[in-house]
């Protein structure tokens, strides 16, 4: 019995990046509970789902897009100056439902691939859990960047522990974390091009007060009014969504 429990738990585990973007395959996945069969195998999917709640927000950062579109906007908010504006549950709400709208394919083909006939019954928990990863391994690959994944390869031939000979694809120990750094270093990119014009409005500002002779008012206050108007006007937040969206089309 453990050996059947561990790769079950670890075939359902993908479901609760499900739960990031909607409620419909979870409540499938609720009602499946109450389908005929033994206590014992309810009572282990239930485990197994309670678990795998717990451990959703660690899941949504690692296999999803939403590092990058968080670490974005989050640059965004310290490019206009502001500390706690837009608050960060706002901030993370939003970059939740980007990552939704971009990941939901690959939700679906994971559901459709391995979680559902898991759920059905017509296949293993270890073929299960192979096919629910694949749609999350090509979503990763086509964003990990190559330099980055041969650098931890290299680490990992050096110690042993990988042999490039042998190996057709790399393990989830080597691309989660080279998709991870990947999208950090991107999101960096992109939050330098968006500093950019807000850093020419503080300098601006900043010469302007100068001439005046007003050099013990703070630039900043002065300038977050015309950052602000000037974002507004731009209307900045529905460009720049849609510009994180379009790099994943």
């Amino acid at each position: 019995m453990p050996s059947v429990r561990r790769p079950a738990i670890l075939g359902l585990a993908v479901i609760a990046i499900l739960a990031v973007g909607g409620m419909a395959h979870a409540q499938e996945l609720t009602l499946s509970l109450g389908d005929d069969g033994s206590l014992t195998a309810r009572s282990i999917q239930l485990i197994a789902l309670i678990t795998v709640l717990s451990i959703a927000p660690g899941l949504a950062i690692m296999l999803t897009c939403f590092p990058f579109i968080v670490t974005v906007f989050s640059i965004l908010r310290q490019g206009l100056g502001l500390q706690q504006a837009p608050p960060n549950m706002l901030i993370v709400s939003l970059s939740l439902f980007l990552t939704y709208f971009v990941m939901d394919p690959v939700f679906r083909a994971a559901w459709e691939v391995g979680i559902n006939p898991l759920i059905e019954g017509t296949l293993a928990p270890e073929v299960a859990f192979e096919r629910t990863l694949e749609p999350f391994r090509v979503f990763m690959s086509g964003r990990t960047d190559a330099e980055t994944l041969g650098r931890l390869s290299d680490l990992r031939v050096e110690a042993g522990l990988l042999d490039l000979a042998t190996t057709t694809e790399p393990p989830l120990s080597l691309l989660i974390p080279s998709f991870l750094l990947s999208e950090i270093e991107r999101a960096f990119q992109i939050g330098f091009l968006i500093f950019l014009p807000f850093l020419i409005i503080d300098l601006v500002v900043a010469a302007v007060l100068m001439s005046m002779g007003m050099m013990m008012v703070p630039p900043a206050v002065v300038a977050l009014p015309f950052k602000l108007a000037f974002f507004v006007v731009a209307d900045g937040w529905t460009l720049l969504s849609e510009a994180l969206l379009r790099s994943y089309m």
